[in-house]
Formats: C-alpha cells, sequence, structure tokens
C-alpha cells in the first residue's frame, strides 16, 4: 500500500490541485492529511488561489480515499462540508508491522512525542518545514507544507511506499527521505 501525505493546504485552491496530480501521478492507494485543511489561520497571509469552499468540494471527491486529522486552523464547522471526518487531534493507523502516529503538530510534535515503541513512525504537519529522520529509534516525519513552506524548504508532499518515505517538491523531485530498519 502507498499514501500520500500532506499537510497545511490552508483553504489554498491552486496548491491542492498540484498536489492532486501528484497523488494521481505518484498511484498512491490514500491521501493522509495532517491537519489545516481549509482555512488560512490569523498568522498567515491569504494563500494563492483562497477558496476553502471549492477546496472541500476538490477534497470530497476523494473522500473514500482520504484519512483526514484536524489542525489547529480546522473546526467542527468544517466537518459539515467535508464528506470525510477529521477525527480528532490525532490518530494511529498500522503499516506493515508499524504504527504511524498522525498529528497536526500543535500538541504533540518532535519535542513532545506521545509514548511510542521502537520502530513507531510519528508525523505531523504544522511547523510547515519538512522533516525525515530517526530520533531514537523512533521515526519522525514531516511532510512539510504544500501551500506555506517555511525555513527556505520547497511547496512539499510526502510518499510512504513500503519502507521508504520521500518528501518531494510540487515537481515531484526528492527533497528529503529516510528509510526505516
Amino acid at each position: 500500500m502507498k499514501l500520500f501525505f500532506v499537510s497545511d493546504i490552508h483553504g489554498s485552491l491552486h496548491y491542492l490541485q498540484k498536489a492532486l496530480e501528484n497523488f494521481k501521478r505518484e498511484n498512491a492507494d490514500y491521501i493522509v492529511i495532517l491537519g489545516d485543511e481549509l482555512y488560512h489561520g490569523a498568522r498567515n497571509p491569504l494563500p494563492l488561489d483562497y477558496n476553502p469552499k471549492e477546496v472541500a468540494q476538490q477534497l470530497n471527491e476523494f473522500a473514500d480515499k482520504i484519512i483526514a486529522i484536524r489542525g489547529n486552523c480546522d473546526s467542527e464547522v468544517d466537518e459539515m462540508v467535508l464528506d470525510f471526518p477529521l477525527m480528532s487531534t490525532y490518530s494511529t493507523i498500522f503499516y506493515e508491522g508499524r504504527r504511524l502516529f498522525l498529528t497536526h503538530g500543535h500538541i504533540y510534535h518532535g519535542n513532545n512525542l506521545p509514548k511510542l515503541k521502537d520502530g513507531d513512525v510519528f508525523l505531523y504537519g504544522h511547523t510547515h518545514v519538512p522533516v525525515a529522520e530517526k530520533k531514537g529509534n523512533i521515526y519522525i516525519i514531516n511532510p512539510g507544507s504544500i501551500t506555506f513552506p517555511k525555513e527556505n524548504s520547497p511547496n512539499s508532499y510526502g510518499i510512504l511506499d513500503g519502507n521508504h518515505f520521500r518528501i518531494k517538491d510540487l515537481d515531484g523531485n526528492l527533497y528529503k527521505e529516510v528509510i526505516f530498519d
């Protein structure tokens, strides 16, 4: 199974469409959204082609393939326009014998990890900075932001395929990678 990860869409129809093109090109099975789907938040400028209503409609076309968690800019009312649950502030899925802990990053993050066991994968968004590393025996991954990258990183997404997690820019070029032991 191949998983496609995005975070921090922040209502940008332009960048969502680029991400969805990559989802199709990557031939992934599911889209995992690590929060901040529809709104830009008070700290961010308006993103390019800001259109939360159309972003919701575009995402709804893939509702049966989306696993999503809530970010700090998401609200309960968002679930009224989305055809998939935003779940809660975290969720877990099991992938090839590993637990993937999914969260946005405003509660749990690289310096405040939940209890995980050796080999587990902690995935988060929120910082808009791509990360792919092993800390002790836990893998820590942030696919970055498709809309508002920070610290000179590219607009990016992540692909989990087997034991490889790759972070790519929106042109599909490899930016960072971690291989699970």
